[in-house]
């Protein structure tokens, strides 16, 4: 087996790009023995190890256009934009079925990272067969636009927080040697919130909440730099948006959508011989 991870960022509807490189490894039969991811990269990790090619790709591009997925109408409802009881129950159950037993079935260790809202630190889950939805849901709701999801005890939202590219814990797990897959381009640097003040009176009972999220700006910067340099020394493959990006976190337009899935599946084409020679060394 390769004894390399495979790490996935989030981005919301920018994981287009993370779902057609999860389904081209599918086609070539790559699967890697660890898988971290949080938010959107978690969401896609579990029909990657499913195994169901496509499904993804379906989930979001099929209903996008239906304000059940994303709209304003979802938040003046319920205070989400995007809607979650739609995309992590109906679609998932009913409307694009999740094939559970192959998930179950699976030999590959998953692991979905979240944010505790009172500690504002990350909460990793890693043993989720009888609630994987509801862990998905967590990691993937976003501050602001989507509500705090109670699980074990805790109080959870987007793990993009406080751990934005979990390479760290994917080494902590004992996986020295990582695929990364990014959803910006090479270069970007995220900014420091100018809502500073909104931040302190929205999530006003959260102070651990409030600081992570702060301090967003510098975690994510000093994660990009970490990964460059394991890049250049060979421990990481990263796989990131070649072309520039003009999709964003809650983008609706469905042909932009769609070419930045068709980039992804291209881009790990393009790759992919070079990542096979990489992936040699871990065998």
């Amino acid at each position: 087996m390769i004894n390399t991870g495979l790490v996935l960022e989030g981005g919301g509807m920018r994981g287009l790009y993370t779902t057609g490189v999860l389904d081209y490894f599918m086609e070539q039969d790559l699967y890697l023995p660890y898988v971290i991811g949080v938010s959107a990269g978690a969401c896609h990790a579990t029909s990657y190890l499913s195994r169901q090619v496509g499904r993804s790709r379906r989930a979001n591009l099929d209903y996008i256009d239906d304000p059940r997925y994303l709209s304003l109408r979802n938040y003046f409802k319920t205070r989400e934009m995007f809607g979650m009881d739609f995309i992590f129950e109906e679609i998932p159950t009913s409307l694009l079925p999740f094939d559970f037993d192959s998930f179950h079935k699976r030999t590959e260790q998953l692991v979905v990272g979240t944010t505790d809202c009172v500690t504002g630190k990350p909460v990793y889950f890693d043993n989720h067969e009888d609630d994987l939805l509801t862990i998905i849901r967590a990691s993937s709701s976003l501050p602001f636009v989507s509500k705090v999801v109670e699980y074990g005890g805790k109080q959870l939202l987007d793990g993009g927080i406080s751990d934005p590219i979990p390479v760290k814990k994917a080494e902590s797990d004992g996986f020295k040697k990582n695929i990364v897959v990014l959803t910006r381009n090479k270069g970007y640097q995220k900014k420091k919130s100018s809502s500073s003040w909104f931040t302190k009176r929205y999530y006003r009972k959260y102070p651990g909440l409030v600081k992570a999220l702060e301090n967003r700006y510098k975690l994510y910067n000093d994660t990009l730099a970490y990964i460059d340099e394991q890049e250049e020394a060979g421990n990481i493959f990263v796989i990131r948006p070649q072309k520039p990006l003009v999709v964003g976190r809650m983008e609706k337009d469905r042909s932009k959508l769609d070419v930045l899935y068709k980039q992804g599946y291209e881009e790990a084409a393009e790759q992919y011989d070079k990542l096979k020679e990489w992936l040699k060394d871990f065998s």
